[in-house]
C-alpha cells in the first residue's frame, strides 16, 4: 500500500479561495454523490484538497484516495478498505478482504455495503482521478455498494471525463451534486486574487485579457502568473505572450495530446487551423471518416475541445489551439497552408463566406479569398459589422502586387478603412486596370460603393456623386435576393452621399439621401425586411450588428440636417433614435460619434435651454474623443454650438477661444463653394462671439473679410451693422435676403426681429409690431427661444409691452390645454393617463442619460428585470412604446 495514495495533496500556498464552490461541496456531500468534473488543470484536486482540510474537525472528516489508471477491480477495493481503516471506520471482520487483483466477488461487496450501512456516521470517501479507472466491473460494483450502504457512504469524485456509473439515474432522483468545467474556471475576481498572491498588481484590462485569453483556466493562469513574475514587464506580458513558447505548451502537450492516440493526435494537429470544426471538415482535413466519433468522444473527456452550443460545431480552447498550431509547423512544415486551403474551400461550399475568406487569406490564397468577399456582394463587411475586425485583420498581409480585380479592390477598402488615402488610390488604380464594362456586376458595384465612401473622406461631392450614380445603375444589374443579403451596402453608400451633400450645404440633397439610408436599414432596431412591431432581437445578429453603425450615423447626419434647417423636434427625434440605435446594439466608444449629442445640445441652445446644451455638448466632446474623426461639416457644428453656448453664458472671450482653438477646416482663398460654405459658418459664429462682447466693429470686420451670399452672412452682418449704429445700412442689407421659402427657420425668426428693431427705431411702431407677432407665430411650433434672447433688452421689452403671447419657457405646460388651434405654442403631448411614482420618476431620469438597464439597476441598486417593469410601467403612463420617445415625452412635460 502506498501511503501517499491516502493524503491529499497539500493546499498550494497561493490558493485561491473560492467559498461558493466550497460551499456547494459540503451541501453535496448531504447526498450519495459529488461529481468534481472538468480538463487537466482546472483546480478539481486543488479545491477538493482545500475543502478536505478544512472539514478536518467535523465529526468523521473526508477519508481520501488517489485512484490510479493501472488498478485493478480486486487492487482498488483492497485501497478502499485501507482507507476506511486508515479513517477509523470500523468495518465488520465477515467483510473479508480481496484476494486476487483481478476482481471482486458479489458477495463481497454485499458484505461490504452491509457494513457501511451499520456504521454510526456516514463516511465521507474522496476518490481522486477517478476518471482512470475505466473497468466496467470496478464502476458498477461502486454503484452497487453506494446504492446499497443505505447512506453510510458518500462518495466525492473528481475526474477529467464523466465515468462509468448510471449519472443519469442519480440525476433522476436528485442524488448528485454536480461541478463541471464552467463552475471551475477562474472569474475576474478570483484571477485578481491569485495575480494578488504572486504580488502581482495588473490594471483591469490587463486581468480581464488574461481572463478572456485563458478562459478562465486554472493552470492556464496560474502558469501565467509565474511566468509573469520573471517578467520585466507583467502588463505587457499578458498583450503579448505566446502560449507555444512558455511552460503552457510543455502542460497541454504532455496532459492532453500525448495523453491520446496516433490518430487522434493526427485529428487534433490538423482540425487546429480552424476557429471551429464540423466532422465534416474535419474529415475533409483527415482524409478520413471517423471524426464524429473522435470529436465527441474529445469533448466529453474534456480535452480541451468543447461542443458549440449544442450544435455539431466544436471548437478548441484557443491556447490549446495555438500550441497545437505550433507543434504542427514544427512536426509537419508546410502543412498548415494546405489544411488553410482545404478549410476554404470547405467552408466556402457550406456557405460560410466569413470563415471561407479567413481560411483563404490564411492559405495564402488572395484571389480566392478577396473574391469570394466581392462575389458575395461582401465588401462592405469591411467597414461594418461583426466580421468587420476579423476581415480586416485576416487582409492585412494581403500583398500590393496581388493579381487580379478583387484583391486589388479589397485591398483598396482594407486601405479606405484605416483612412490611408494613397495605399487606397494605389489599390483602385490596379483595380481599373483590371475593370471594364465586361466585369462582374458585383465587381464594378464594389468598384462603385469604394468610390462613394472616398469621396466622403476626401470630401469631394462631384466624385461622390459620380460614383452614386454609378451604385445605383449597376444595383439594377443584380439578383435582388443577393442585393436584399447584403442591405449594409446599399446604408453605407447613401449615409457616406448624404454626410458628403450636408458638408456641401445641399440640406435636401442631404435629406433625401439619408432617408434612404435610414430606410435601408429599417426601422431604427429592425433589420430590413421585418414585419413592423417584429423584436429586433430575434433577427439576425450578423445583420443587425453591420447594420447598426450606418443606421446610426444616418440617423445622427439626418439630425443635424434638420437641426440645420431649423427644425428642431424632427432633429431632436431623430438625434434620440441615433443614440438609441447605439445603446441598443452595444456599439463600442471607437464607433461611436458624438452627433446624437451634438444635435440634441444645438436644440437645446436654440431652446435657450443652456444646461441642457452645455450637458449634451460635453457629452458630444466625450464620444468625439473616442470615436471615429468626425466629419467636417459636423466638427464646424460643433466648434459653432460650442461658441454660441459659451456667448449665451456671457462669456464672449470664452466664445472666440472654442473658435480660435478650432483645427477643422479654415479654407481661404479661392475655394470650392463646399468648403467656403464651412469658412463662413465659422465667421458667422466669430461676428456673434464679437457681439457678445460688444465689439461690433470687429463684427464687421470679421464677415467682411470673408464675403458670402449665404443668407445667415447677410443675416449676421446686418445684426452688426444694427450693433454699430447704422440702422439703414443694416435695412438694406436685410432686405437683400431672398423669399421666405429659401430660408431656414432661425434666420427667418432672427430677420423678422431684426426688421422689428430697425422699424421700432425708424418710429414705425405698427411695423415693428408685426414683426414682432411673425416672429413669435415662427418660433411657437419649434420652441425657437434663442433668437429672442438674442435679440437683446429691446425685444424683451417689446414682448412684454406688445402683449403677443411669449414661446413659454423650456419644459414648460403652461397654456397645453384642449382647444388650441393646431401649430400654436400651446400645442403639446397629451397629458399622462397616470402619475409617475417617485421610484419610476428616478428610472427615467437615468435613462435621460442613456443608461443602459443594466447600468440603471446599478445606480438604483434594484435589478434589471425591475428597471424593465418600471420602465414598462412607463411607457403605459406617458403612452409612448420606446425609451427614447418617454424621455422626450417627459421633457415636453416638465416631467424631467
Amino acid at each position: 500500500m502506498l501511503t501517499a495514495r491516502f493524503t491529499a495533496p497539500a493546499v498550494p500556498k497561493t490558493l485561491v479561495h473560492r467559498p461558493e464552490l466550497l460551499r456547494r461541496l459540503t451541501a453535496g456531500v448531504r447526498g450519495p454523490l459529488t461529481l468534481i468534473n472538468g480538463p487537466a488543470g482546472s483546480g478539481k484536486t486543488v479545491l477538493t484538497a482545500h475543502w478536505a482540510a478544512a472539514g478536518r474537525r467535523a465529526p468523521r472528516p473526508p477519508l481520501w484516495l488517489t485512484v490510479e489508471p493501472d488498478d485493478a477491480p480486486g487492487v482498488f477495493w483492497a485501497y478502499v478498505l485501507e482507507a476506511l481503516h486508515r479513517g477509523g471506520v470500523e468495518i465488520p471482520a465477515a467483510v473479508g478482504r480481496p484476494t486476487r487483483a483481478e476482481g471482486v466477488t458479489q458477495s463481497f461487496l454485499v458484505r461490504l455495503a452491509a457494513g457501511l450501512a451499520e456504521s454510526a456516521q456516514p463516511v465521507v470517501l474522496v476518490l481522486d482521478q477517478f476518471d482512470t479507472a475505466q473497468p466496467p466491473a470496478m464502476t458498477e460494483g461502486l454503484d452497487f455498494v453506494l446504492r446499497n450502504a443505505a447512506g453510510g457512504l458518500r462518495i466525492v469524485l473528481t475526474s477529467r471525463t464523466d465515468s462509468l456509473l448510471p449519472l443519469h439515474r442519480y440525476r433522476a432522483a436528485g442524488e448528485i451534486a454536480e461541478i463541471r468545467h464552467a463552475d471551475l474556471r477562474f472569474t475576474h475576481a478570483d484571477a485578481e486574487a491569485l495575480l494578488g498572491e504572486h504580488r502581482l498588481h495588473l490594471s483591469q484590462d490587463g486581468i480581464r485579457l488574461l481572463v478572456q485569453r485563458t478562459e478562465g483556466w486554472a493552470a492556464g493562469v496560474r502558469l501565467c502568473a509565474l511566468a509573469m513574475q520573471r517578467s520585466p514587464d507583467p502588463e505587457a506580458f499578458v498583450r503579448q505572450f505566446a502560449a507555444d513558447r512558455t511552460t503552457i505548451a510543455d502542460y497541454l502537450l504532455g496532459e492532453v495530446l500525448d495523453a491520446q492516440p496516433p490518430d487522434t493526435q493526427d485529428l487534433l494537429l490538423r482540425v487546429c487551423v480552424t476557429d471551429r470544426v464540423h466532422p465534416d471538415l474535419a474529415d475533409a482535413l483527415t482524409g478520413r471518416t471517423d471524426a464524429a466519433r473522435t470529436l465527441a468522444g474529445l469533448a466529453r473527456d474534456n480535452a480541451f475541445l468543447e461542443q458549440v452550443d449544442a450544435s455539431a460545431w466544436y471548437r478548441l480552447h484557443p491556447l490549446f489551439a495555438e500550441v497545437l498550431r505550433a507543434h504542427l509547423r514544427q512536426r509537419h512544415p508546410g502543412l498548415e497552408q494546405q489544411l488553410h486551403g482545404r478549410a476554404a474551400r470547405w467552408l466556402a461550399g457550406t456557405g460560410r463566406l466569413t470563415e471561407a475568406v479567413v481560411q483563404g487569406a490564411a492559405a495564402g490564397d488572395w484571389p480566392f479569398a478577396a473574391g469570394q468577399l466581392v462575389d458575395a456582394l461582401a465588401i462592405g463587411r469591411l467597414f461594418t459589422g461583426l466580421e468587420a475586425e476579423q476581415l480586416n485583420r485576416a487582409f492585412a498581409p494581403l500583398p500590393a502586387e496581388a493579381e487580379g480585380a478583387a484583391p486589388a479592390l479589397v485591398g483598396a477598402a482594407a486601405r479606405l478603412v484605416v483612412q490611408d488615402l494613397p495605399g487606397y488610390e494605389d489599390g483602385v488604380r490596379r483595380a481599373d486596370s483590371h475593370l471594364g464594362p465586361g466585369s462582374g456586376a458585383a465587381a464594378r458595384l464594389s468598384r462603385a460603393f469604394l468610390g462613394v465612401l472616398a469621396g466622403r473622406a476626401t470630401g469631394d461631392p462631384a466624385a461622390t456623386e459620380r460614383s452614386a450614380a454609378d451604385a445605383e445603375r449597376v444595383l439594377g444589374e443584380l439578383p435582388a435576393p443577393l442585393v436584399a443579403a447584403h442591405p449594409e451596402v446599399r446604408a453605407l453608400f447613401l449615409a457616406a452621399l448624404g454626410a458628403v451633400r450636408l458638408g456641401a450645404g445641399r440640406l435636401d440633397g442631404a435629406q433625401s439621401a439619408l432617408t434612404a439610408a435610414v430606410e435601408a436599414c429599417g426601422e431604427p432596431g429592425t433589420p430590413p425586411g421585418t414585419e413592423p412591431g417584429t423584436d429586433p432581437v430575434t433577427a439576425s445578429g450578423t445583420e443587425r450588428a453591420a447594420l447598426s453603425p450606418p443606421l446610426c450615423d444616418a440617423l445622427g447626419l439626418l439630425a443635424l440636417t434638420e437641426l440645420m434647417r431649423g427644425r428642431l423636434r424632427q432633429a431632436a427625434a431623430h438625434a434620440r433614435a441615433s443614440l438609441a440605435v447605439a445603446e441598443q446594439s452595444a456599439l463600442p466608444p471607437e464607433r461611436r460619434s458624438g452627433t446624437g449629442h451634438l444635435v440634441l445640445a444645438g436644440v437645446a441652445l436654440e431652446q435657450d435651454d443652456l444646461p441642457a446644451a452645455r450637458s449634451h455638448l460635453d457629452l458630444a466632446t466625450a464620444t468625439a474623443a473616442a470615436g471615429p474623426r468626425p466629419e467636417p461639416a459636423v466638427a464646424v457644428r460643433a466648434a459653432v454650438i460650442g461658441s454660441r453656448i459659451a456667448a449665451a453664458e456671457g462669456d464672449g472671450e470664452a466664445a472666440l477661444a472654442v473658435l480660435t482653438g478650432f483645427t477643422g477646416p479654415r479654407p481661404t482663398g479661392a475655394v470650392p463653394p463646399y468648403r467656403a460654405r464651412a469658412a463662413d459658418e465659422l465667421a458667422v459664429a466669430e461676428s456673434t462671439a464679437h457681439l457678445a462682447r460688444g465689439d461690433a466693429a470687429a463684427a464687421l470686420r470679421v464677415l467682411d473679410a470673408a464675403p458670402s451670399g449665404r443668407p445667415e452672412h447677410a443675416l449676421a452682418r446686418a445684426s452688426a451693422l444694427m450693433a454699430a449704429g447704422r440702422a439703414e445700412s443694416a435695412a438694406r442689407e436685410l432686405a437683400a435676403l431672398p423669399a421666405d421659402d429659401g430660408l431656414t427657420l432661425p434666420v427667418r425668426v432672427g430677420a423678422c426681429l431684426l426688421g422689428a428693431r430697425i422699424a421700432a427705431a425708424g418710429g414705425d411702431t405698427a411695423a415693428a409690431r408685426r414683426r414682432l407677432a411673425e416672429a413669435v407665430e415662427l418660433a411657437g411650433p419649434e420652441e425657437l427661444r434663442r433668437p429672442f434672447a438674442e435679440g437683446g433688452p429691446w425685444v424683451r421689452r417689446a414682448l412684454r409691452e406688445e402683449a403677443p403671447r411669449p414661446v413659454p419657457p423650456h419644459g414648460s405646460t403652461a397654456g397645453r390645454r384642449p382647444g388650441r388651434r393646431p401649430g400654436s405654442l400651446a400645442e403639446g403631448p397629451p397629458p399622462v393617463v397616470e402619475a409617475l411614482s417617485a421610484r419610476e420618476t428616478d428610472v427615467l431620469r437615468q435613462a435621460a442619460r442613456m443608461l443602459s438597464t443594466e447600468e440603471i439597476a446599478a445606480e438604483l441598486y434594484v435589478s434589471a428585470n425591475t428597471v424593465k417593469t418600471h420602465l414598462k410601467s412607463i411607457y403605459r403612463k406617458l403612452g409612448v412604446t420606446r425609451r427614447s420617445d418617454a424621455v422626450h415625452r417627459a421633457q415636453d412635460l416638465g416631467l424631467l
